[in-house]
């Protein structure tokens, strides 16, 4: 039933240093919202920048989860977020406190307690695969057709 949120790599702007973070969300193999933000506060490292673009993303998913329960499509299926992060990633899975995680104390119970549940899951996806990286940076014309290709969007005004 679901399908995954897919996050990018977050990159700092060069004028103020801040995040930009995105994401694609399919239901049932339908591309159903996205989103690109630029985050609020400065992040200290990629890790903590991608922490905060999972911590939305996986509200994005609570509200969807509800939504499609309040329909009367429940799942009890983990709800995956793909990431290309591997240390954001391991923050989430290890309860253990490093240097890392001090500036992202909130989130970091957020997502563990979303984790432990089973509501989430955090699959490790490699970055010429992350979707959402057309949402968040440039990149190539090849990767940018690429990508909209894989989200099924067409170019409605071509030809048949």
């Amino acid at each position: 039933m679901f399908k995954p949120i897919r996050m990018p790599i977050m990159l700092g702007s060069i004028v103020d240093r801040r995040s930009t973070s995105g994401y694609f969300t399919f239901v049932g193999g339908n591309l159903v919202t996205w989103r690109s933000k630029k985050q609020k506060v400065v992040s200290r490292s990629s890790a903590e920048a991608e922490y905060g673009g999972m911590s939305h993303g996986v509200c994005e998913l609570m509200w969807l989860r509800k939504l499609l329960k309040d329909l009367g499509c429940e799942s009890k299926k983990a709800m995956n977020l793909h990431c290309d992060n591997k240390a954001a990633i391991s923050i989430a899975h290890n309860p253990v406190q490093h240097d890392r995680t001090k500036h992202v104390e909130v989130d970091r119970h957020f997502i563990k307690e979303k984790l432990d549940a089973g509501i989430v899951d955090f699959p490790f996806v490699k970055s010429e695969d992350q979707l959402a990286d057309i949402l968040t940076k440039a990149v190539s014309n090849r990767s940018f057709h690429s990508c909209l290709d894989k989200l099924g969007i067409r170019n409605i005004y071509a030809p048949t």
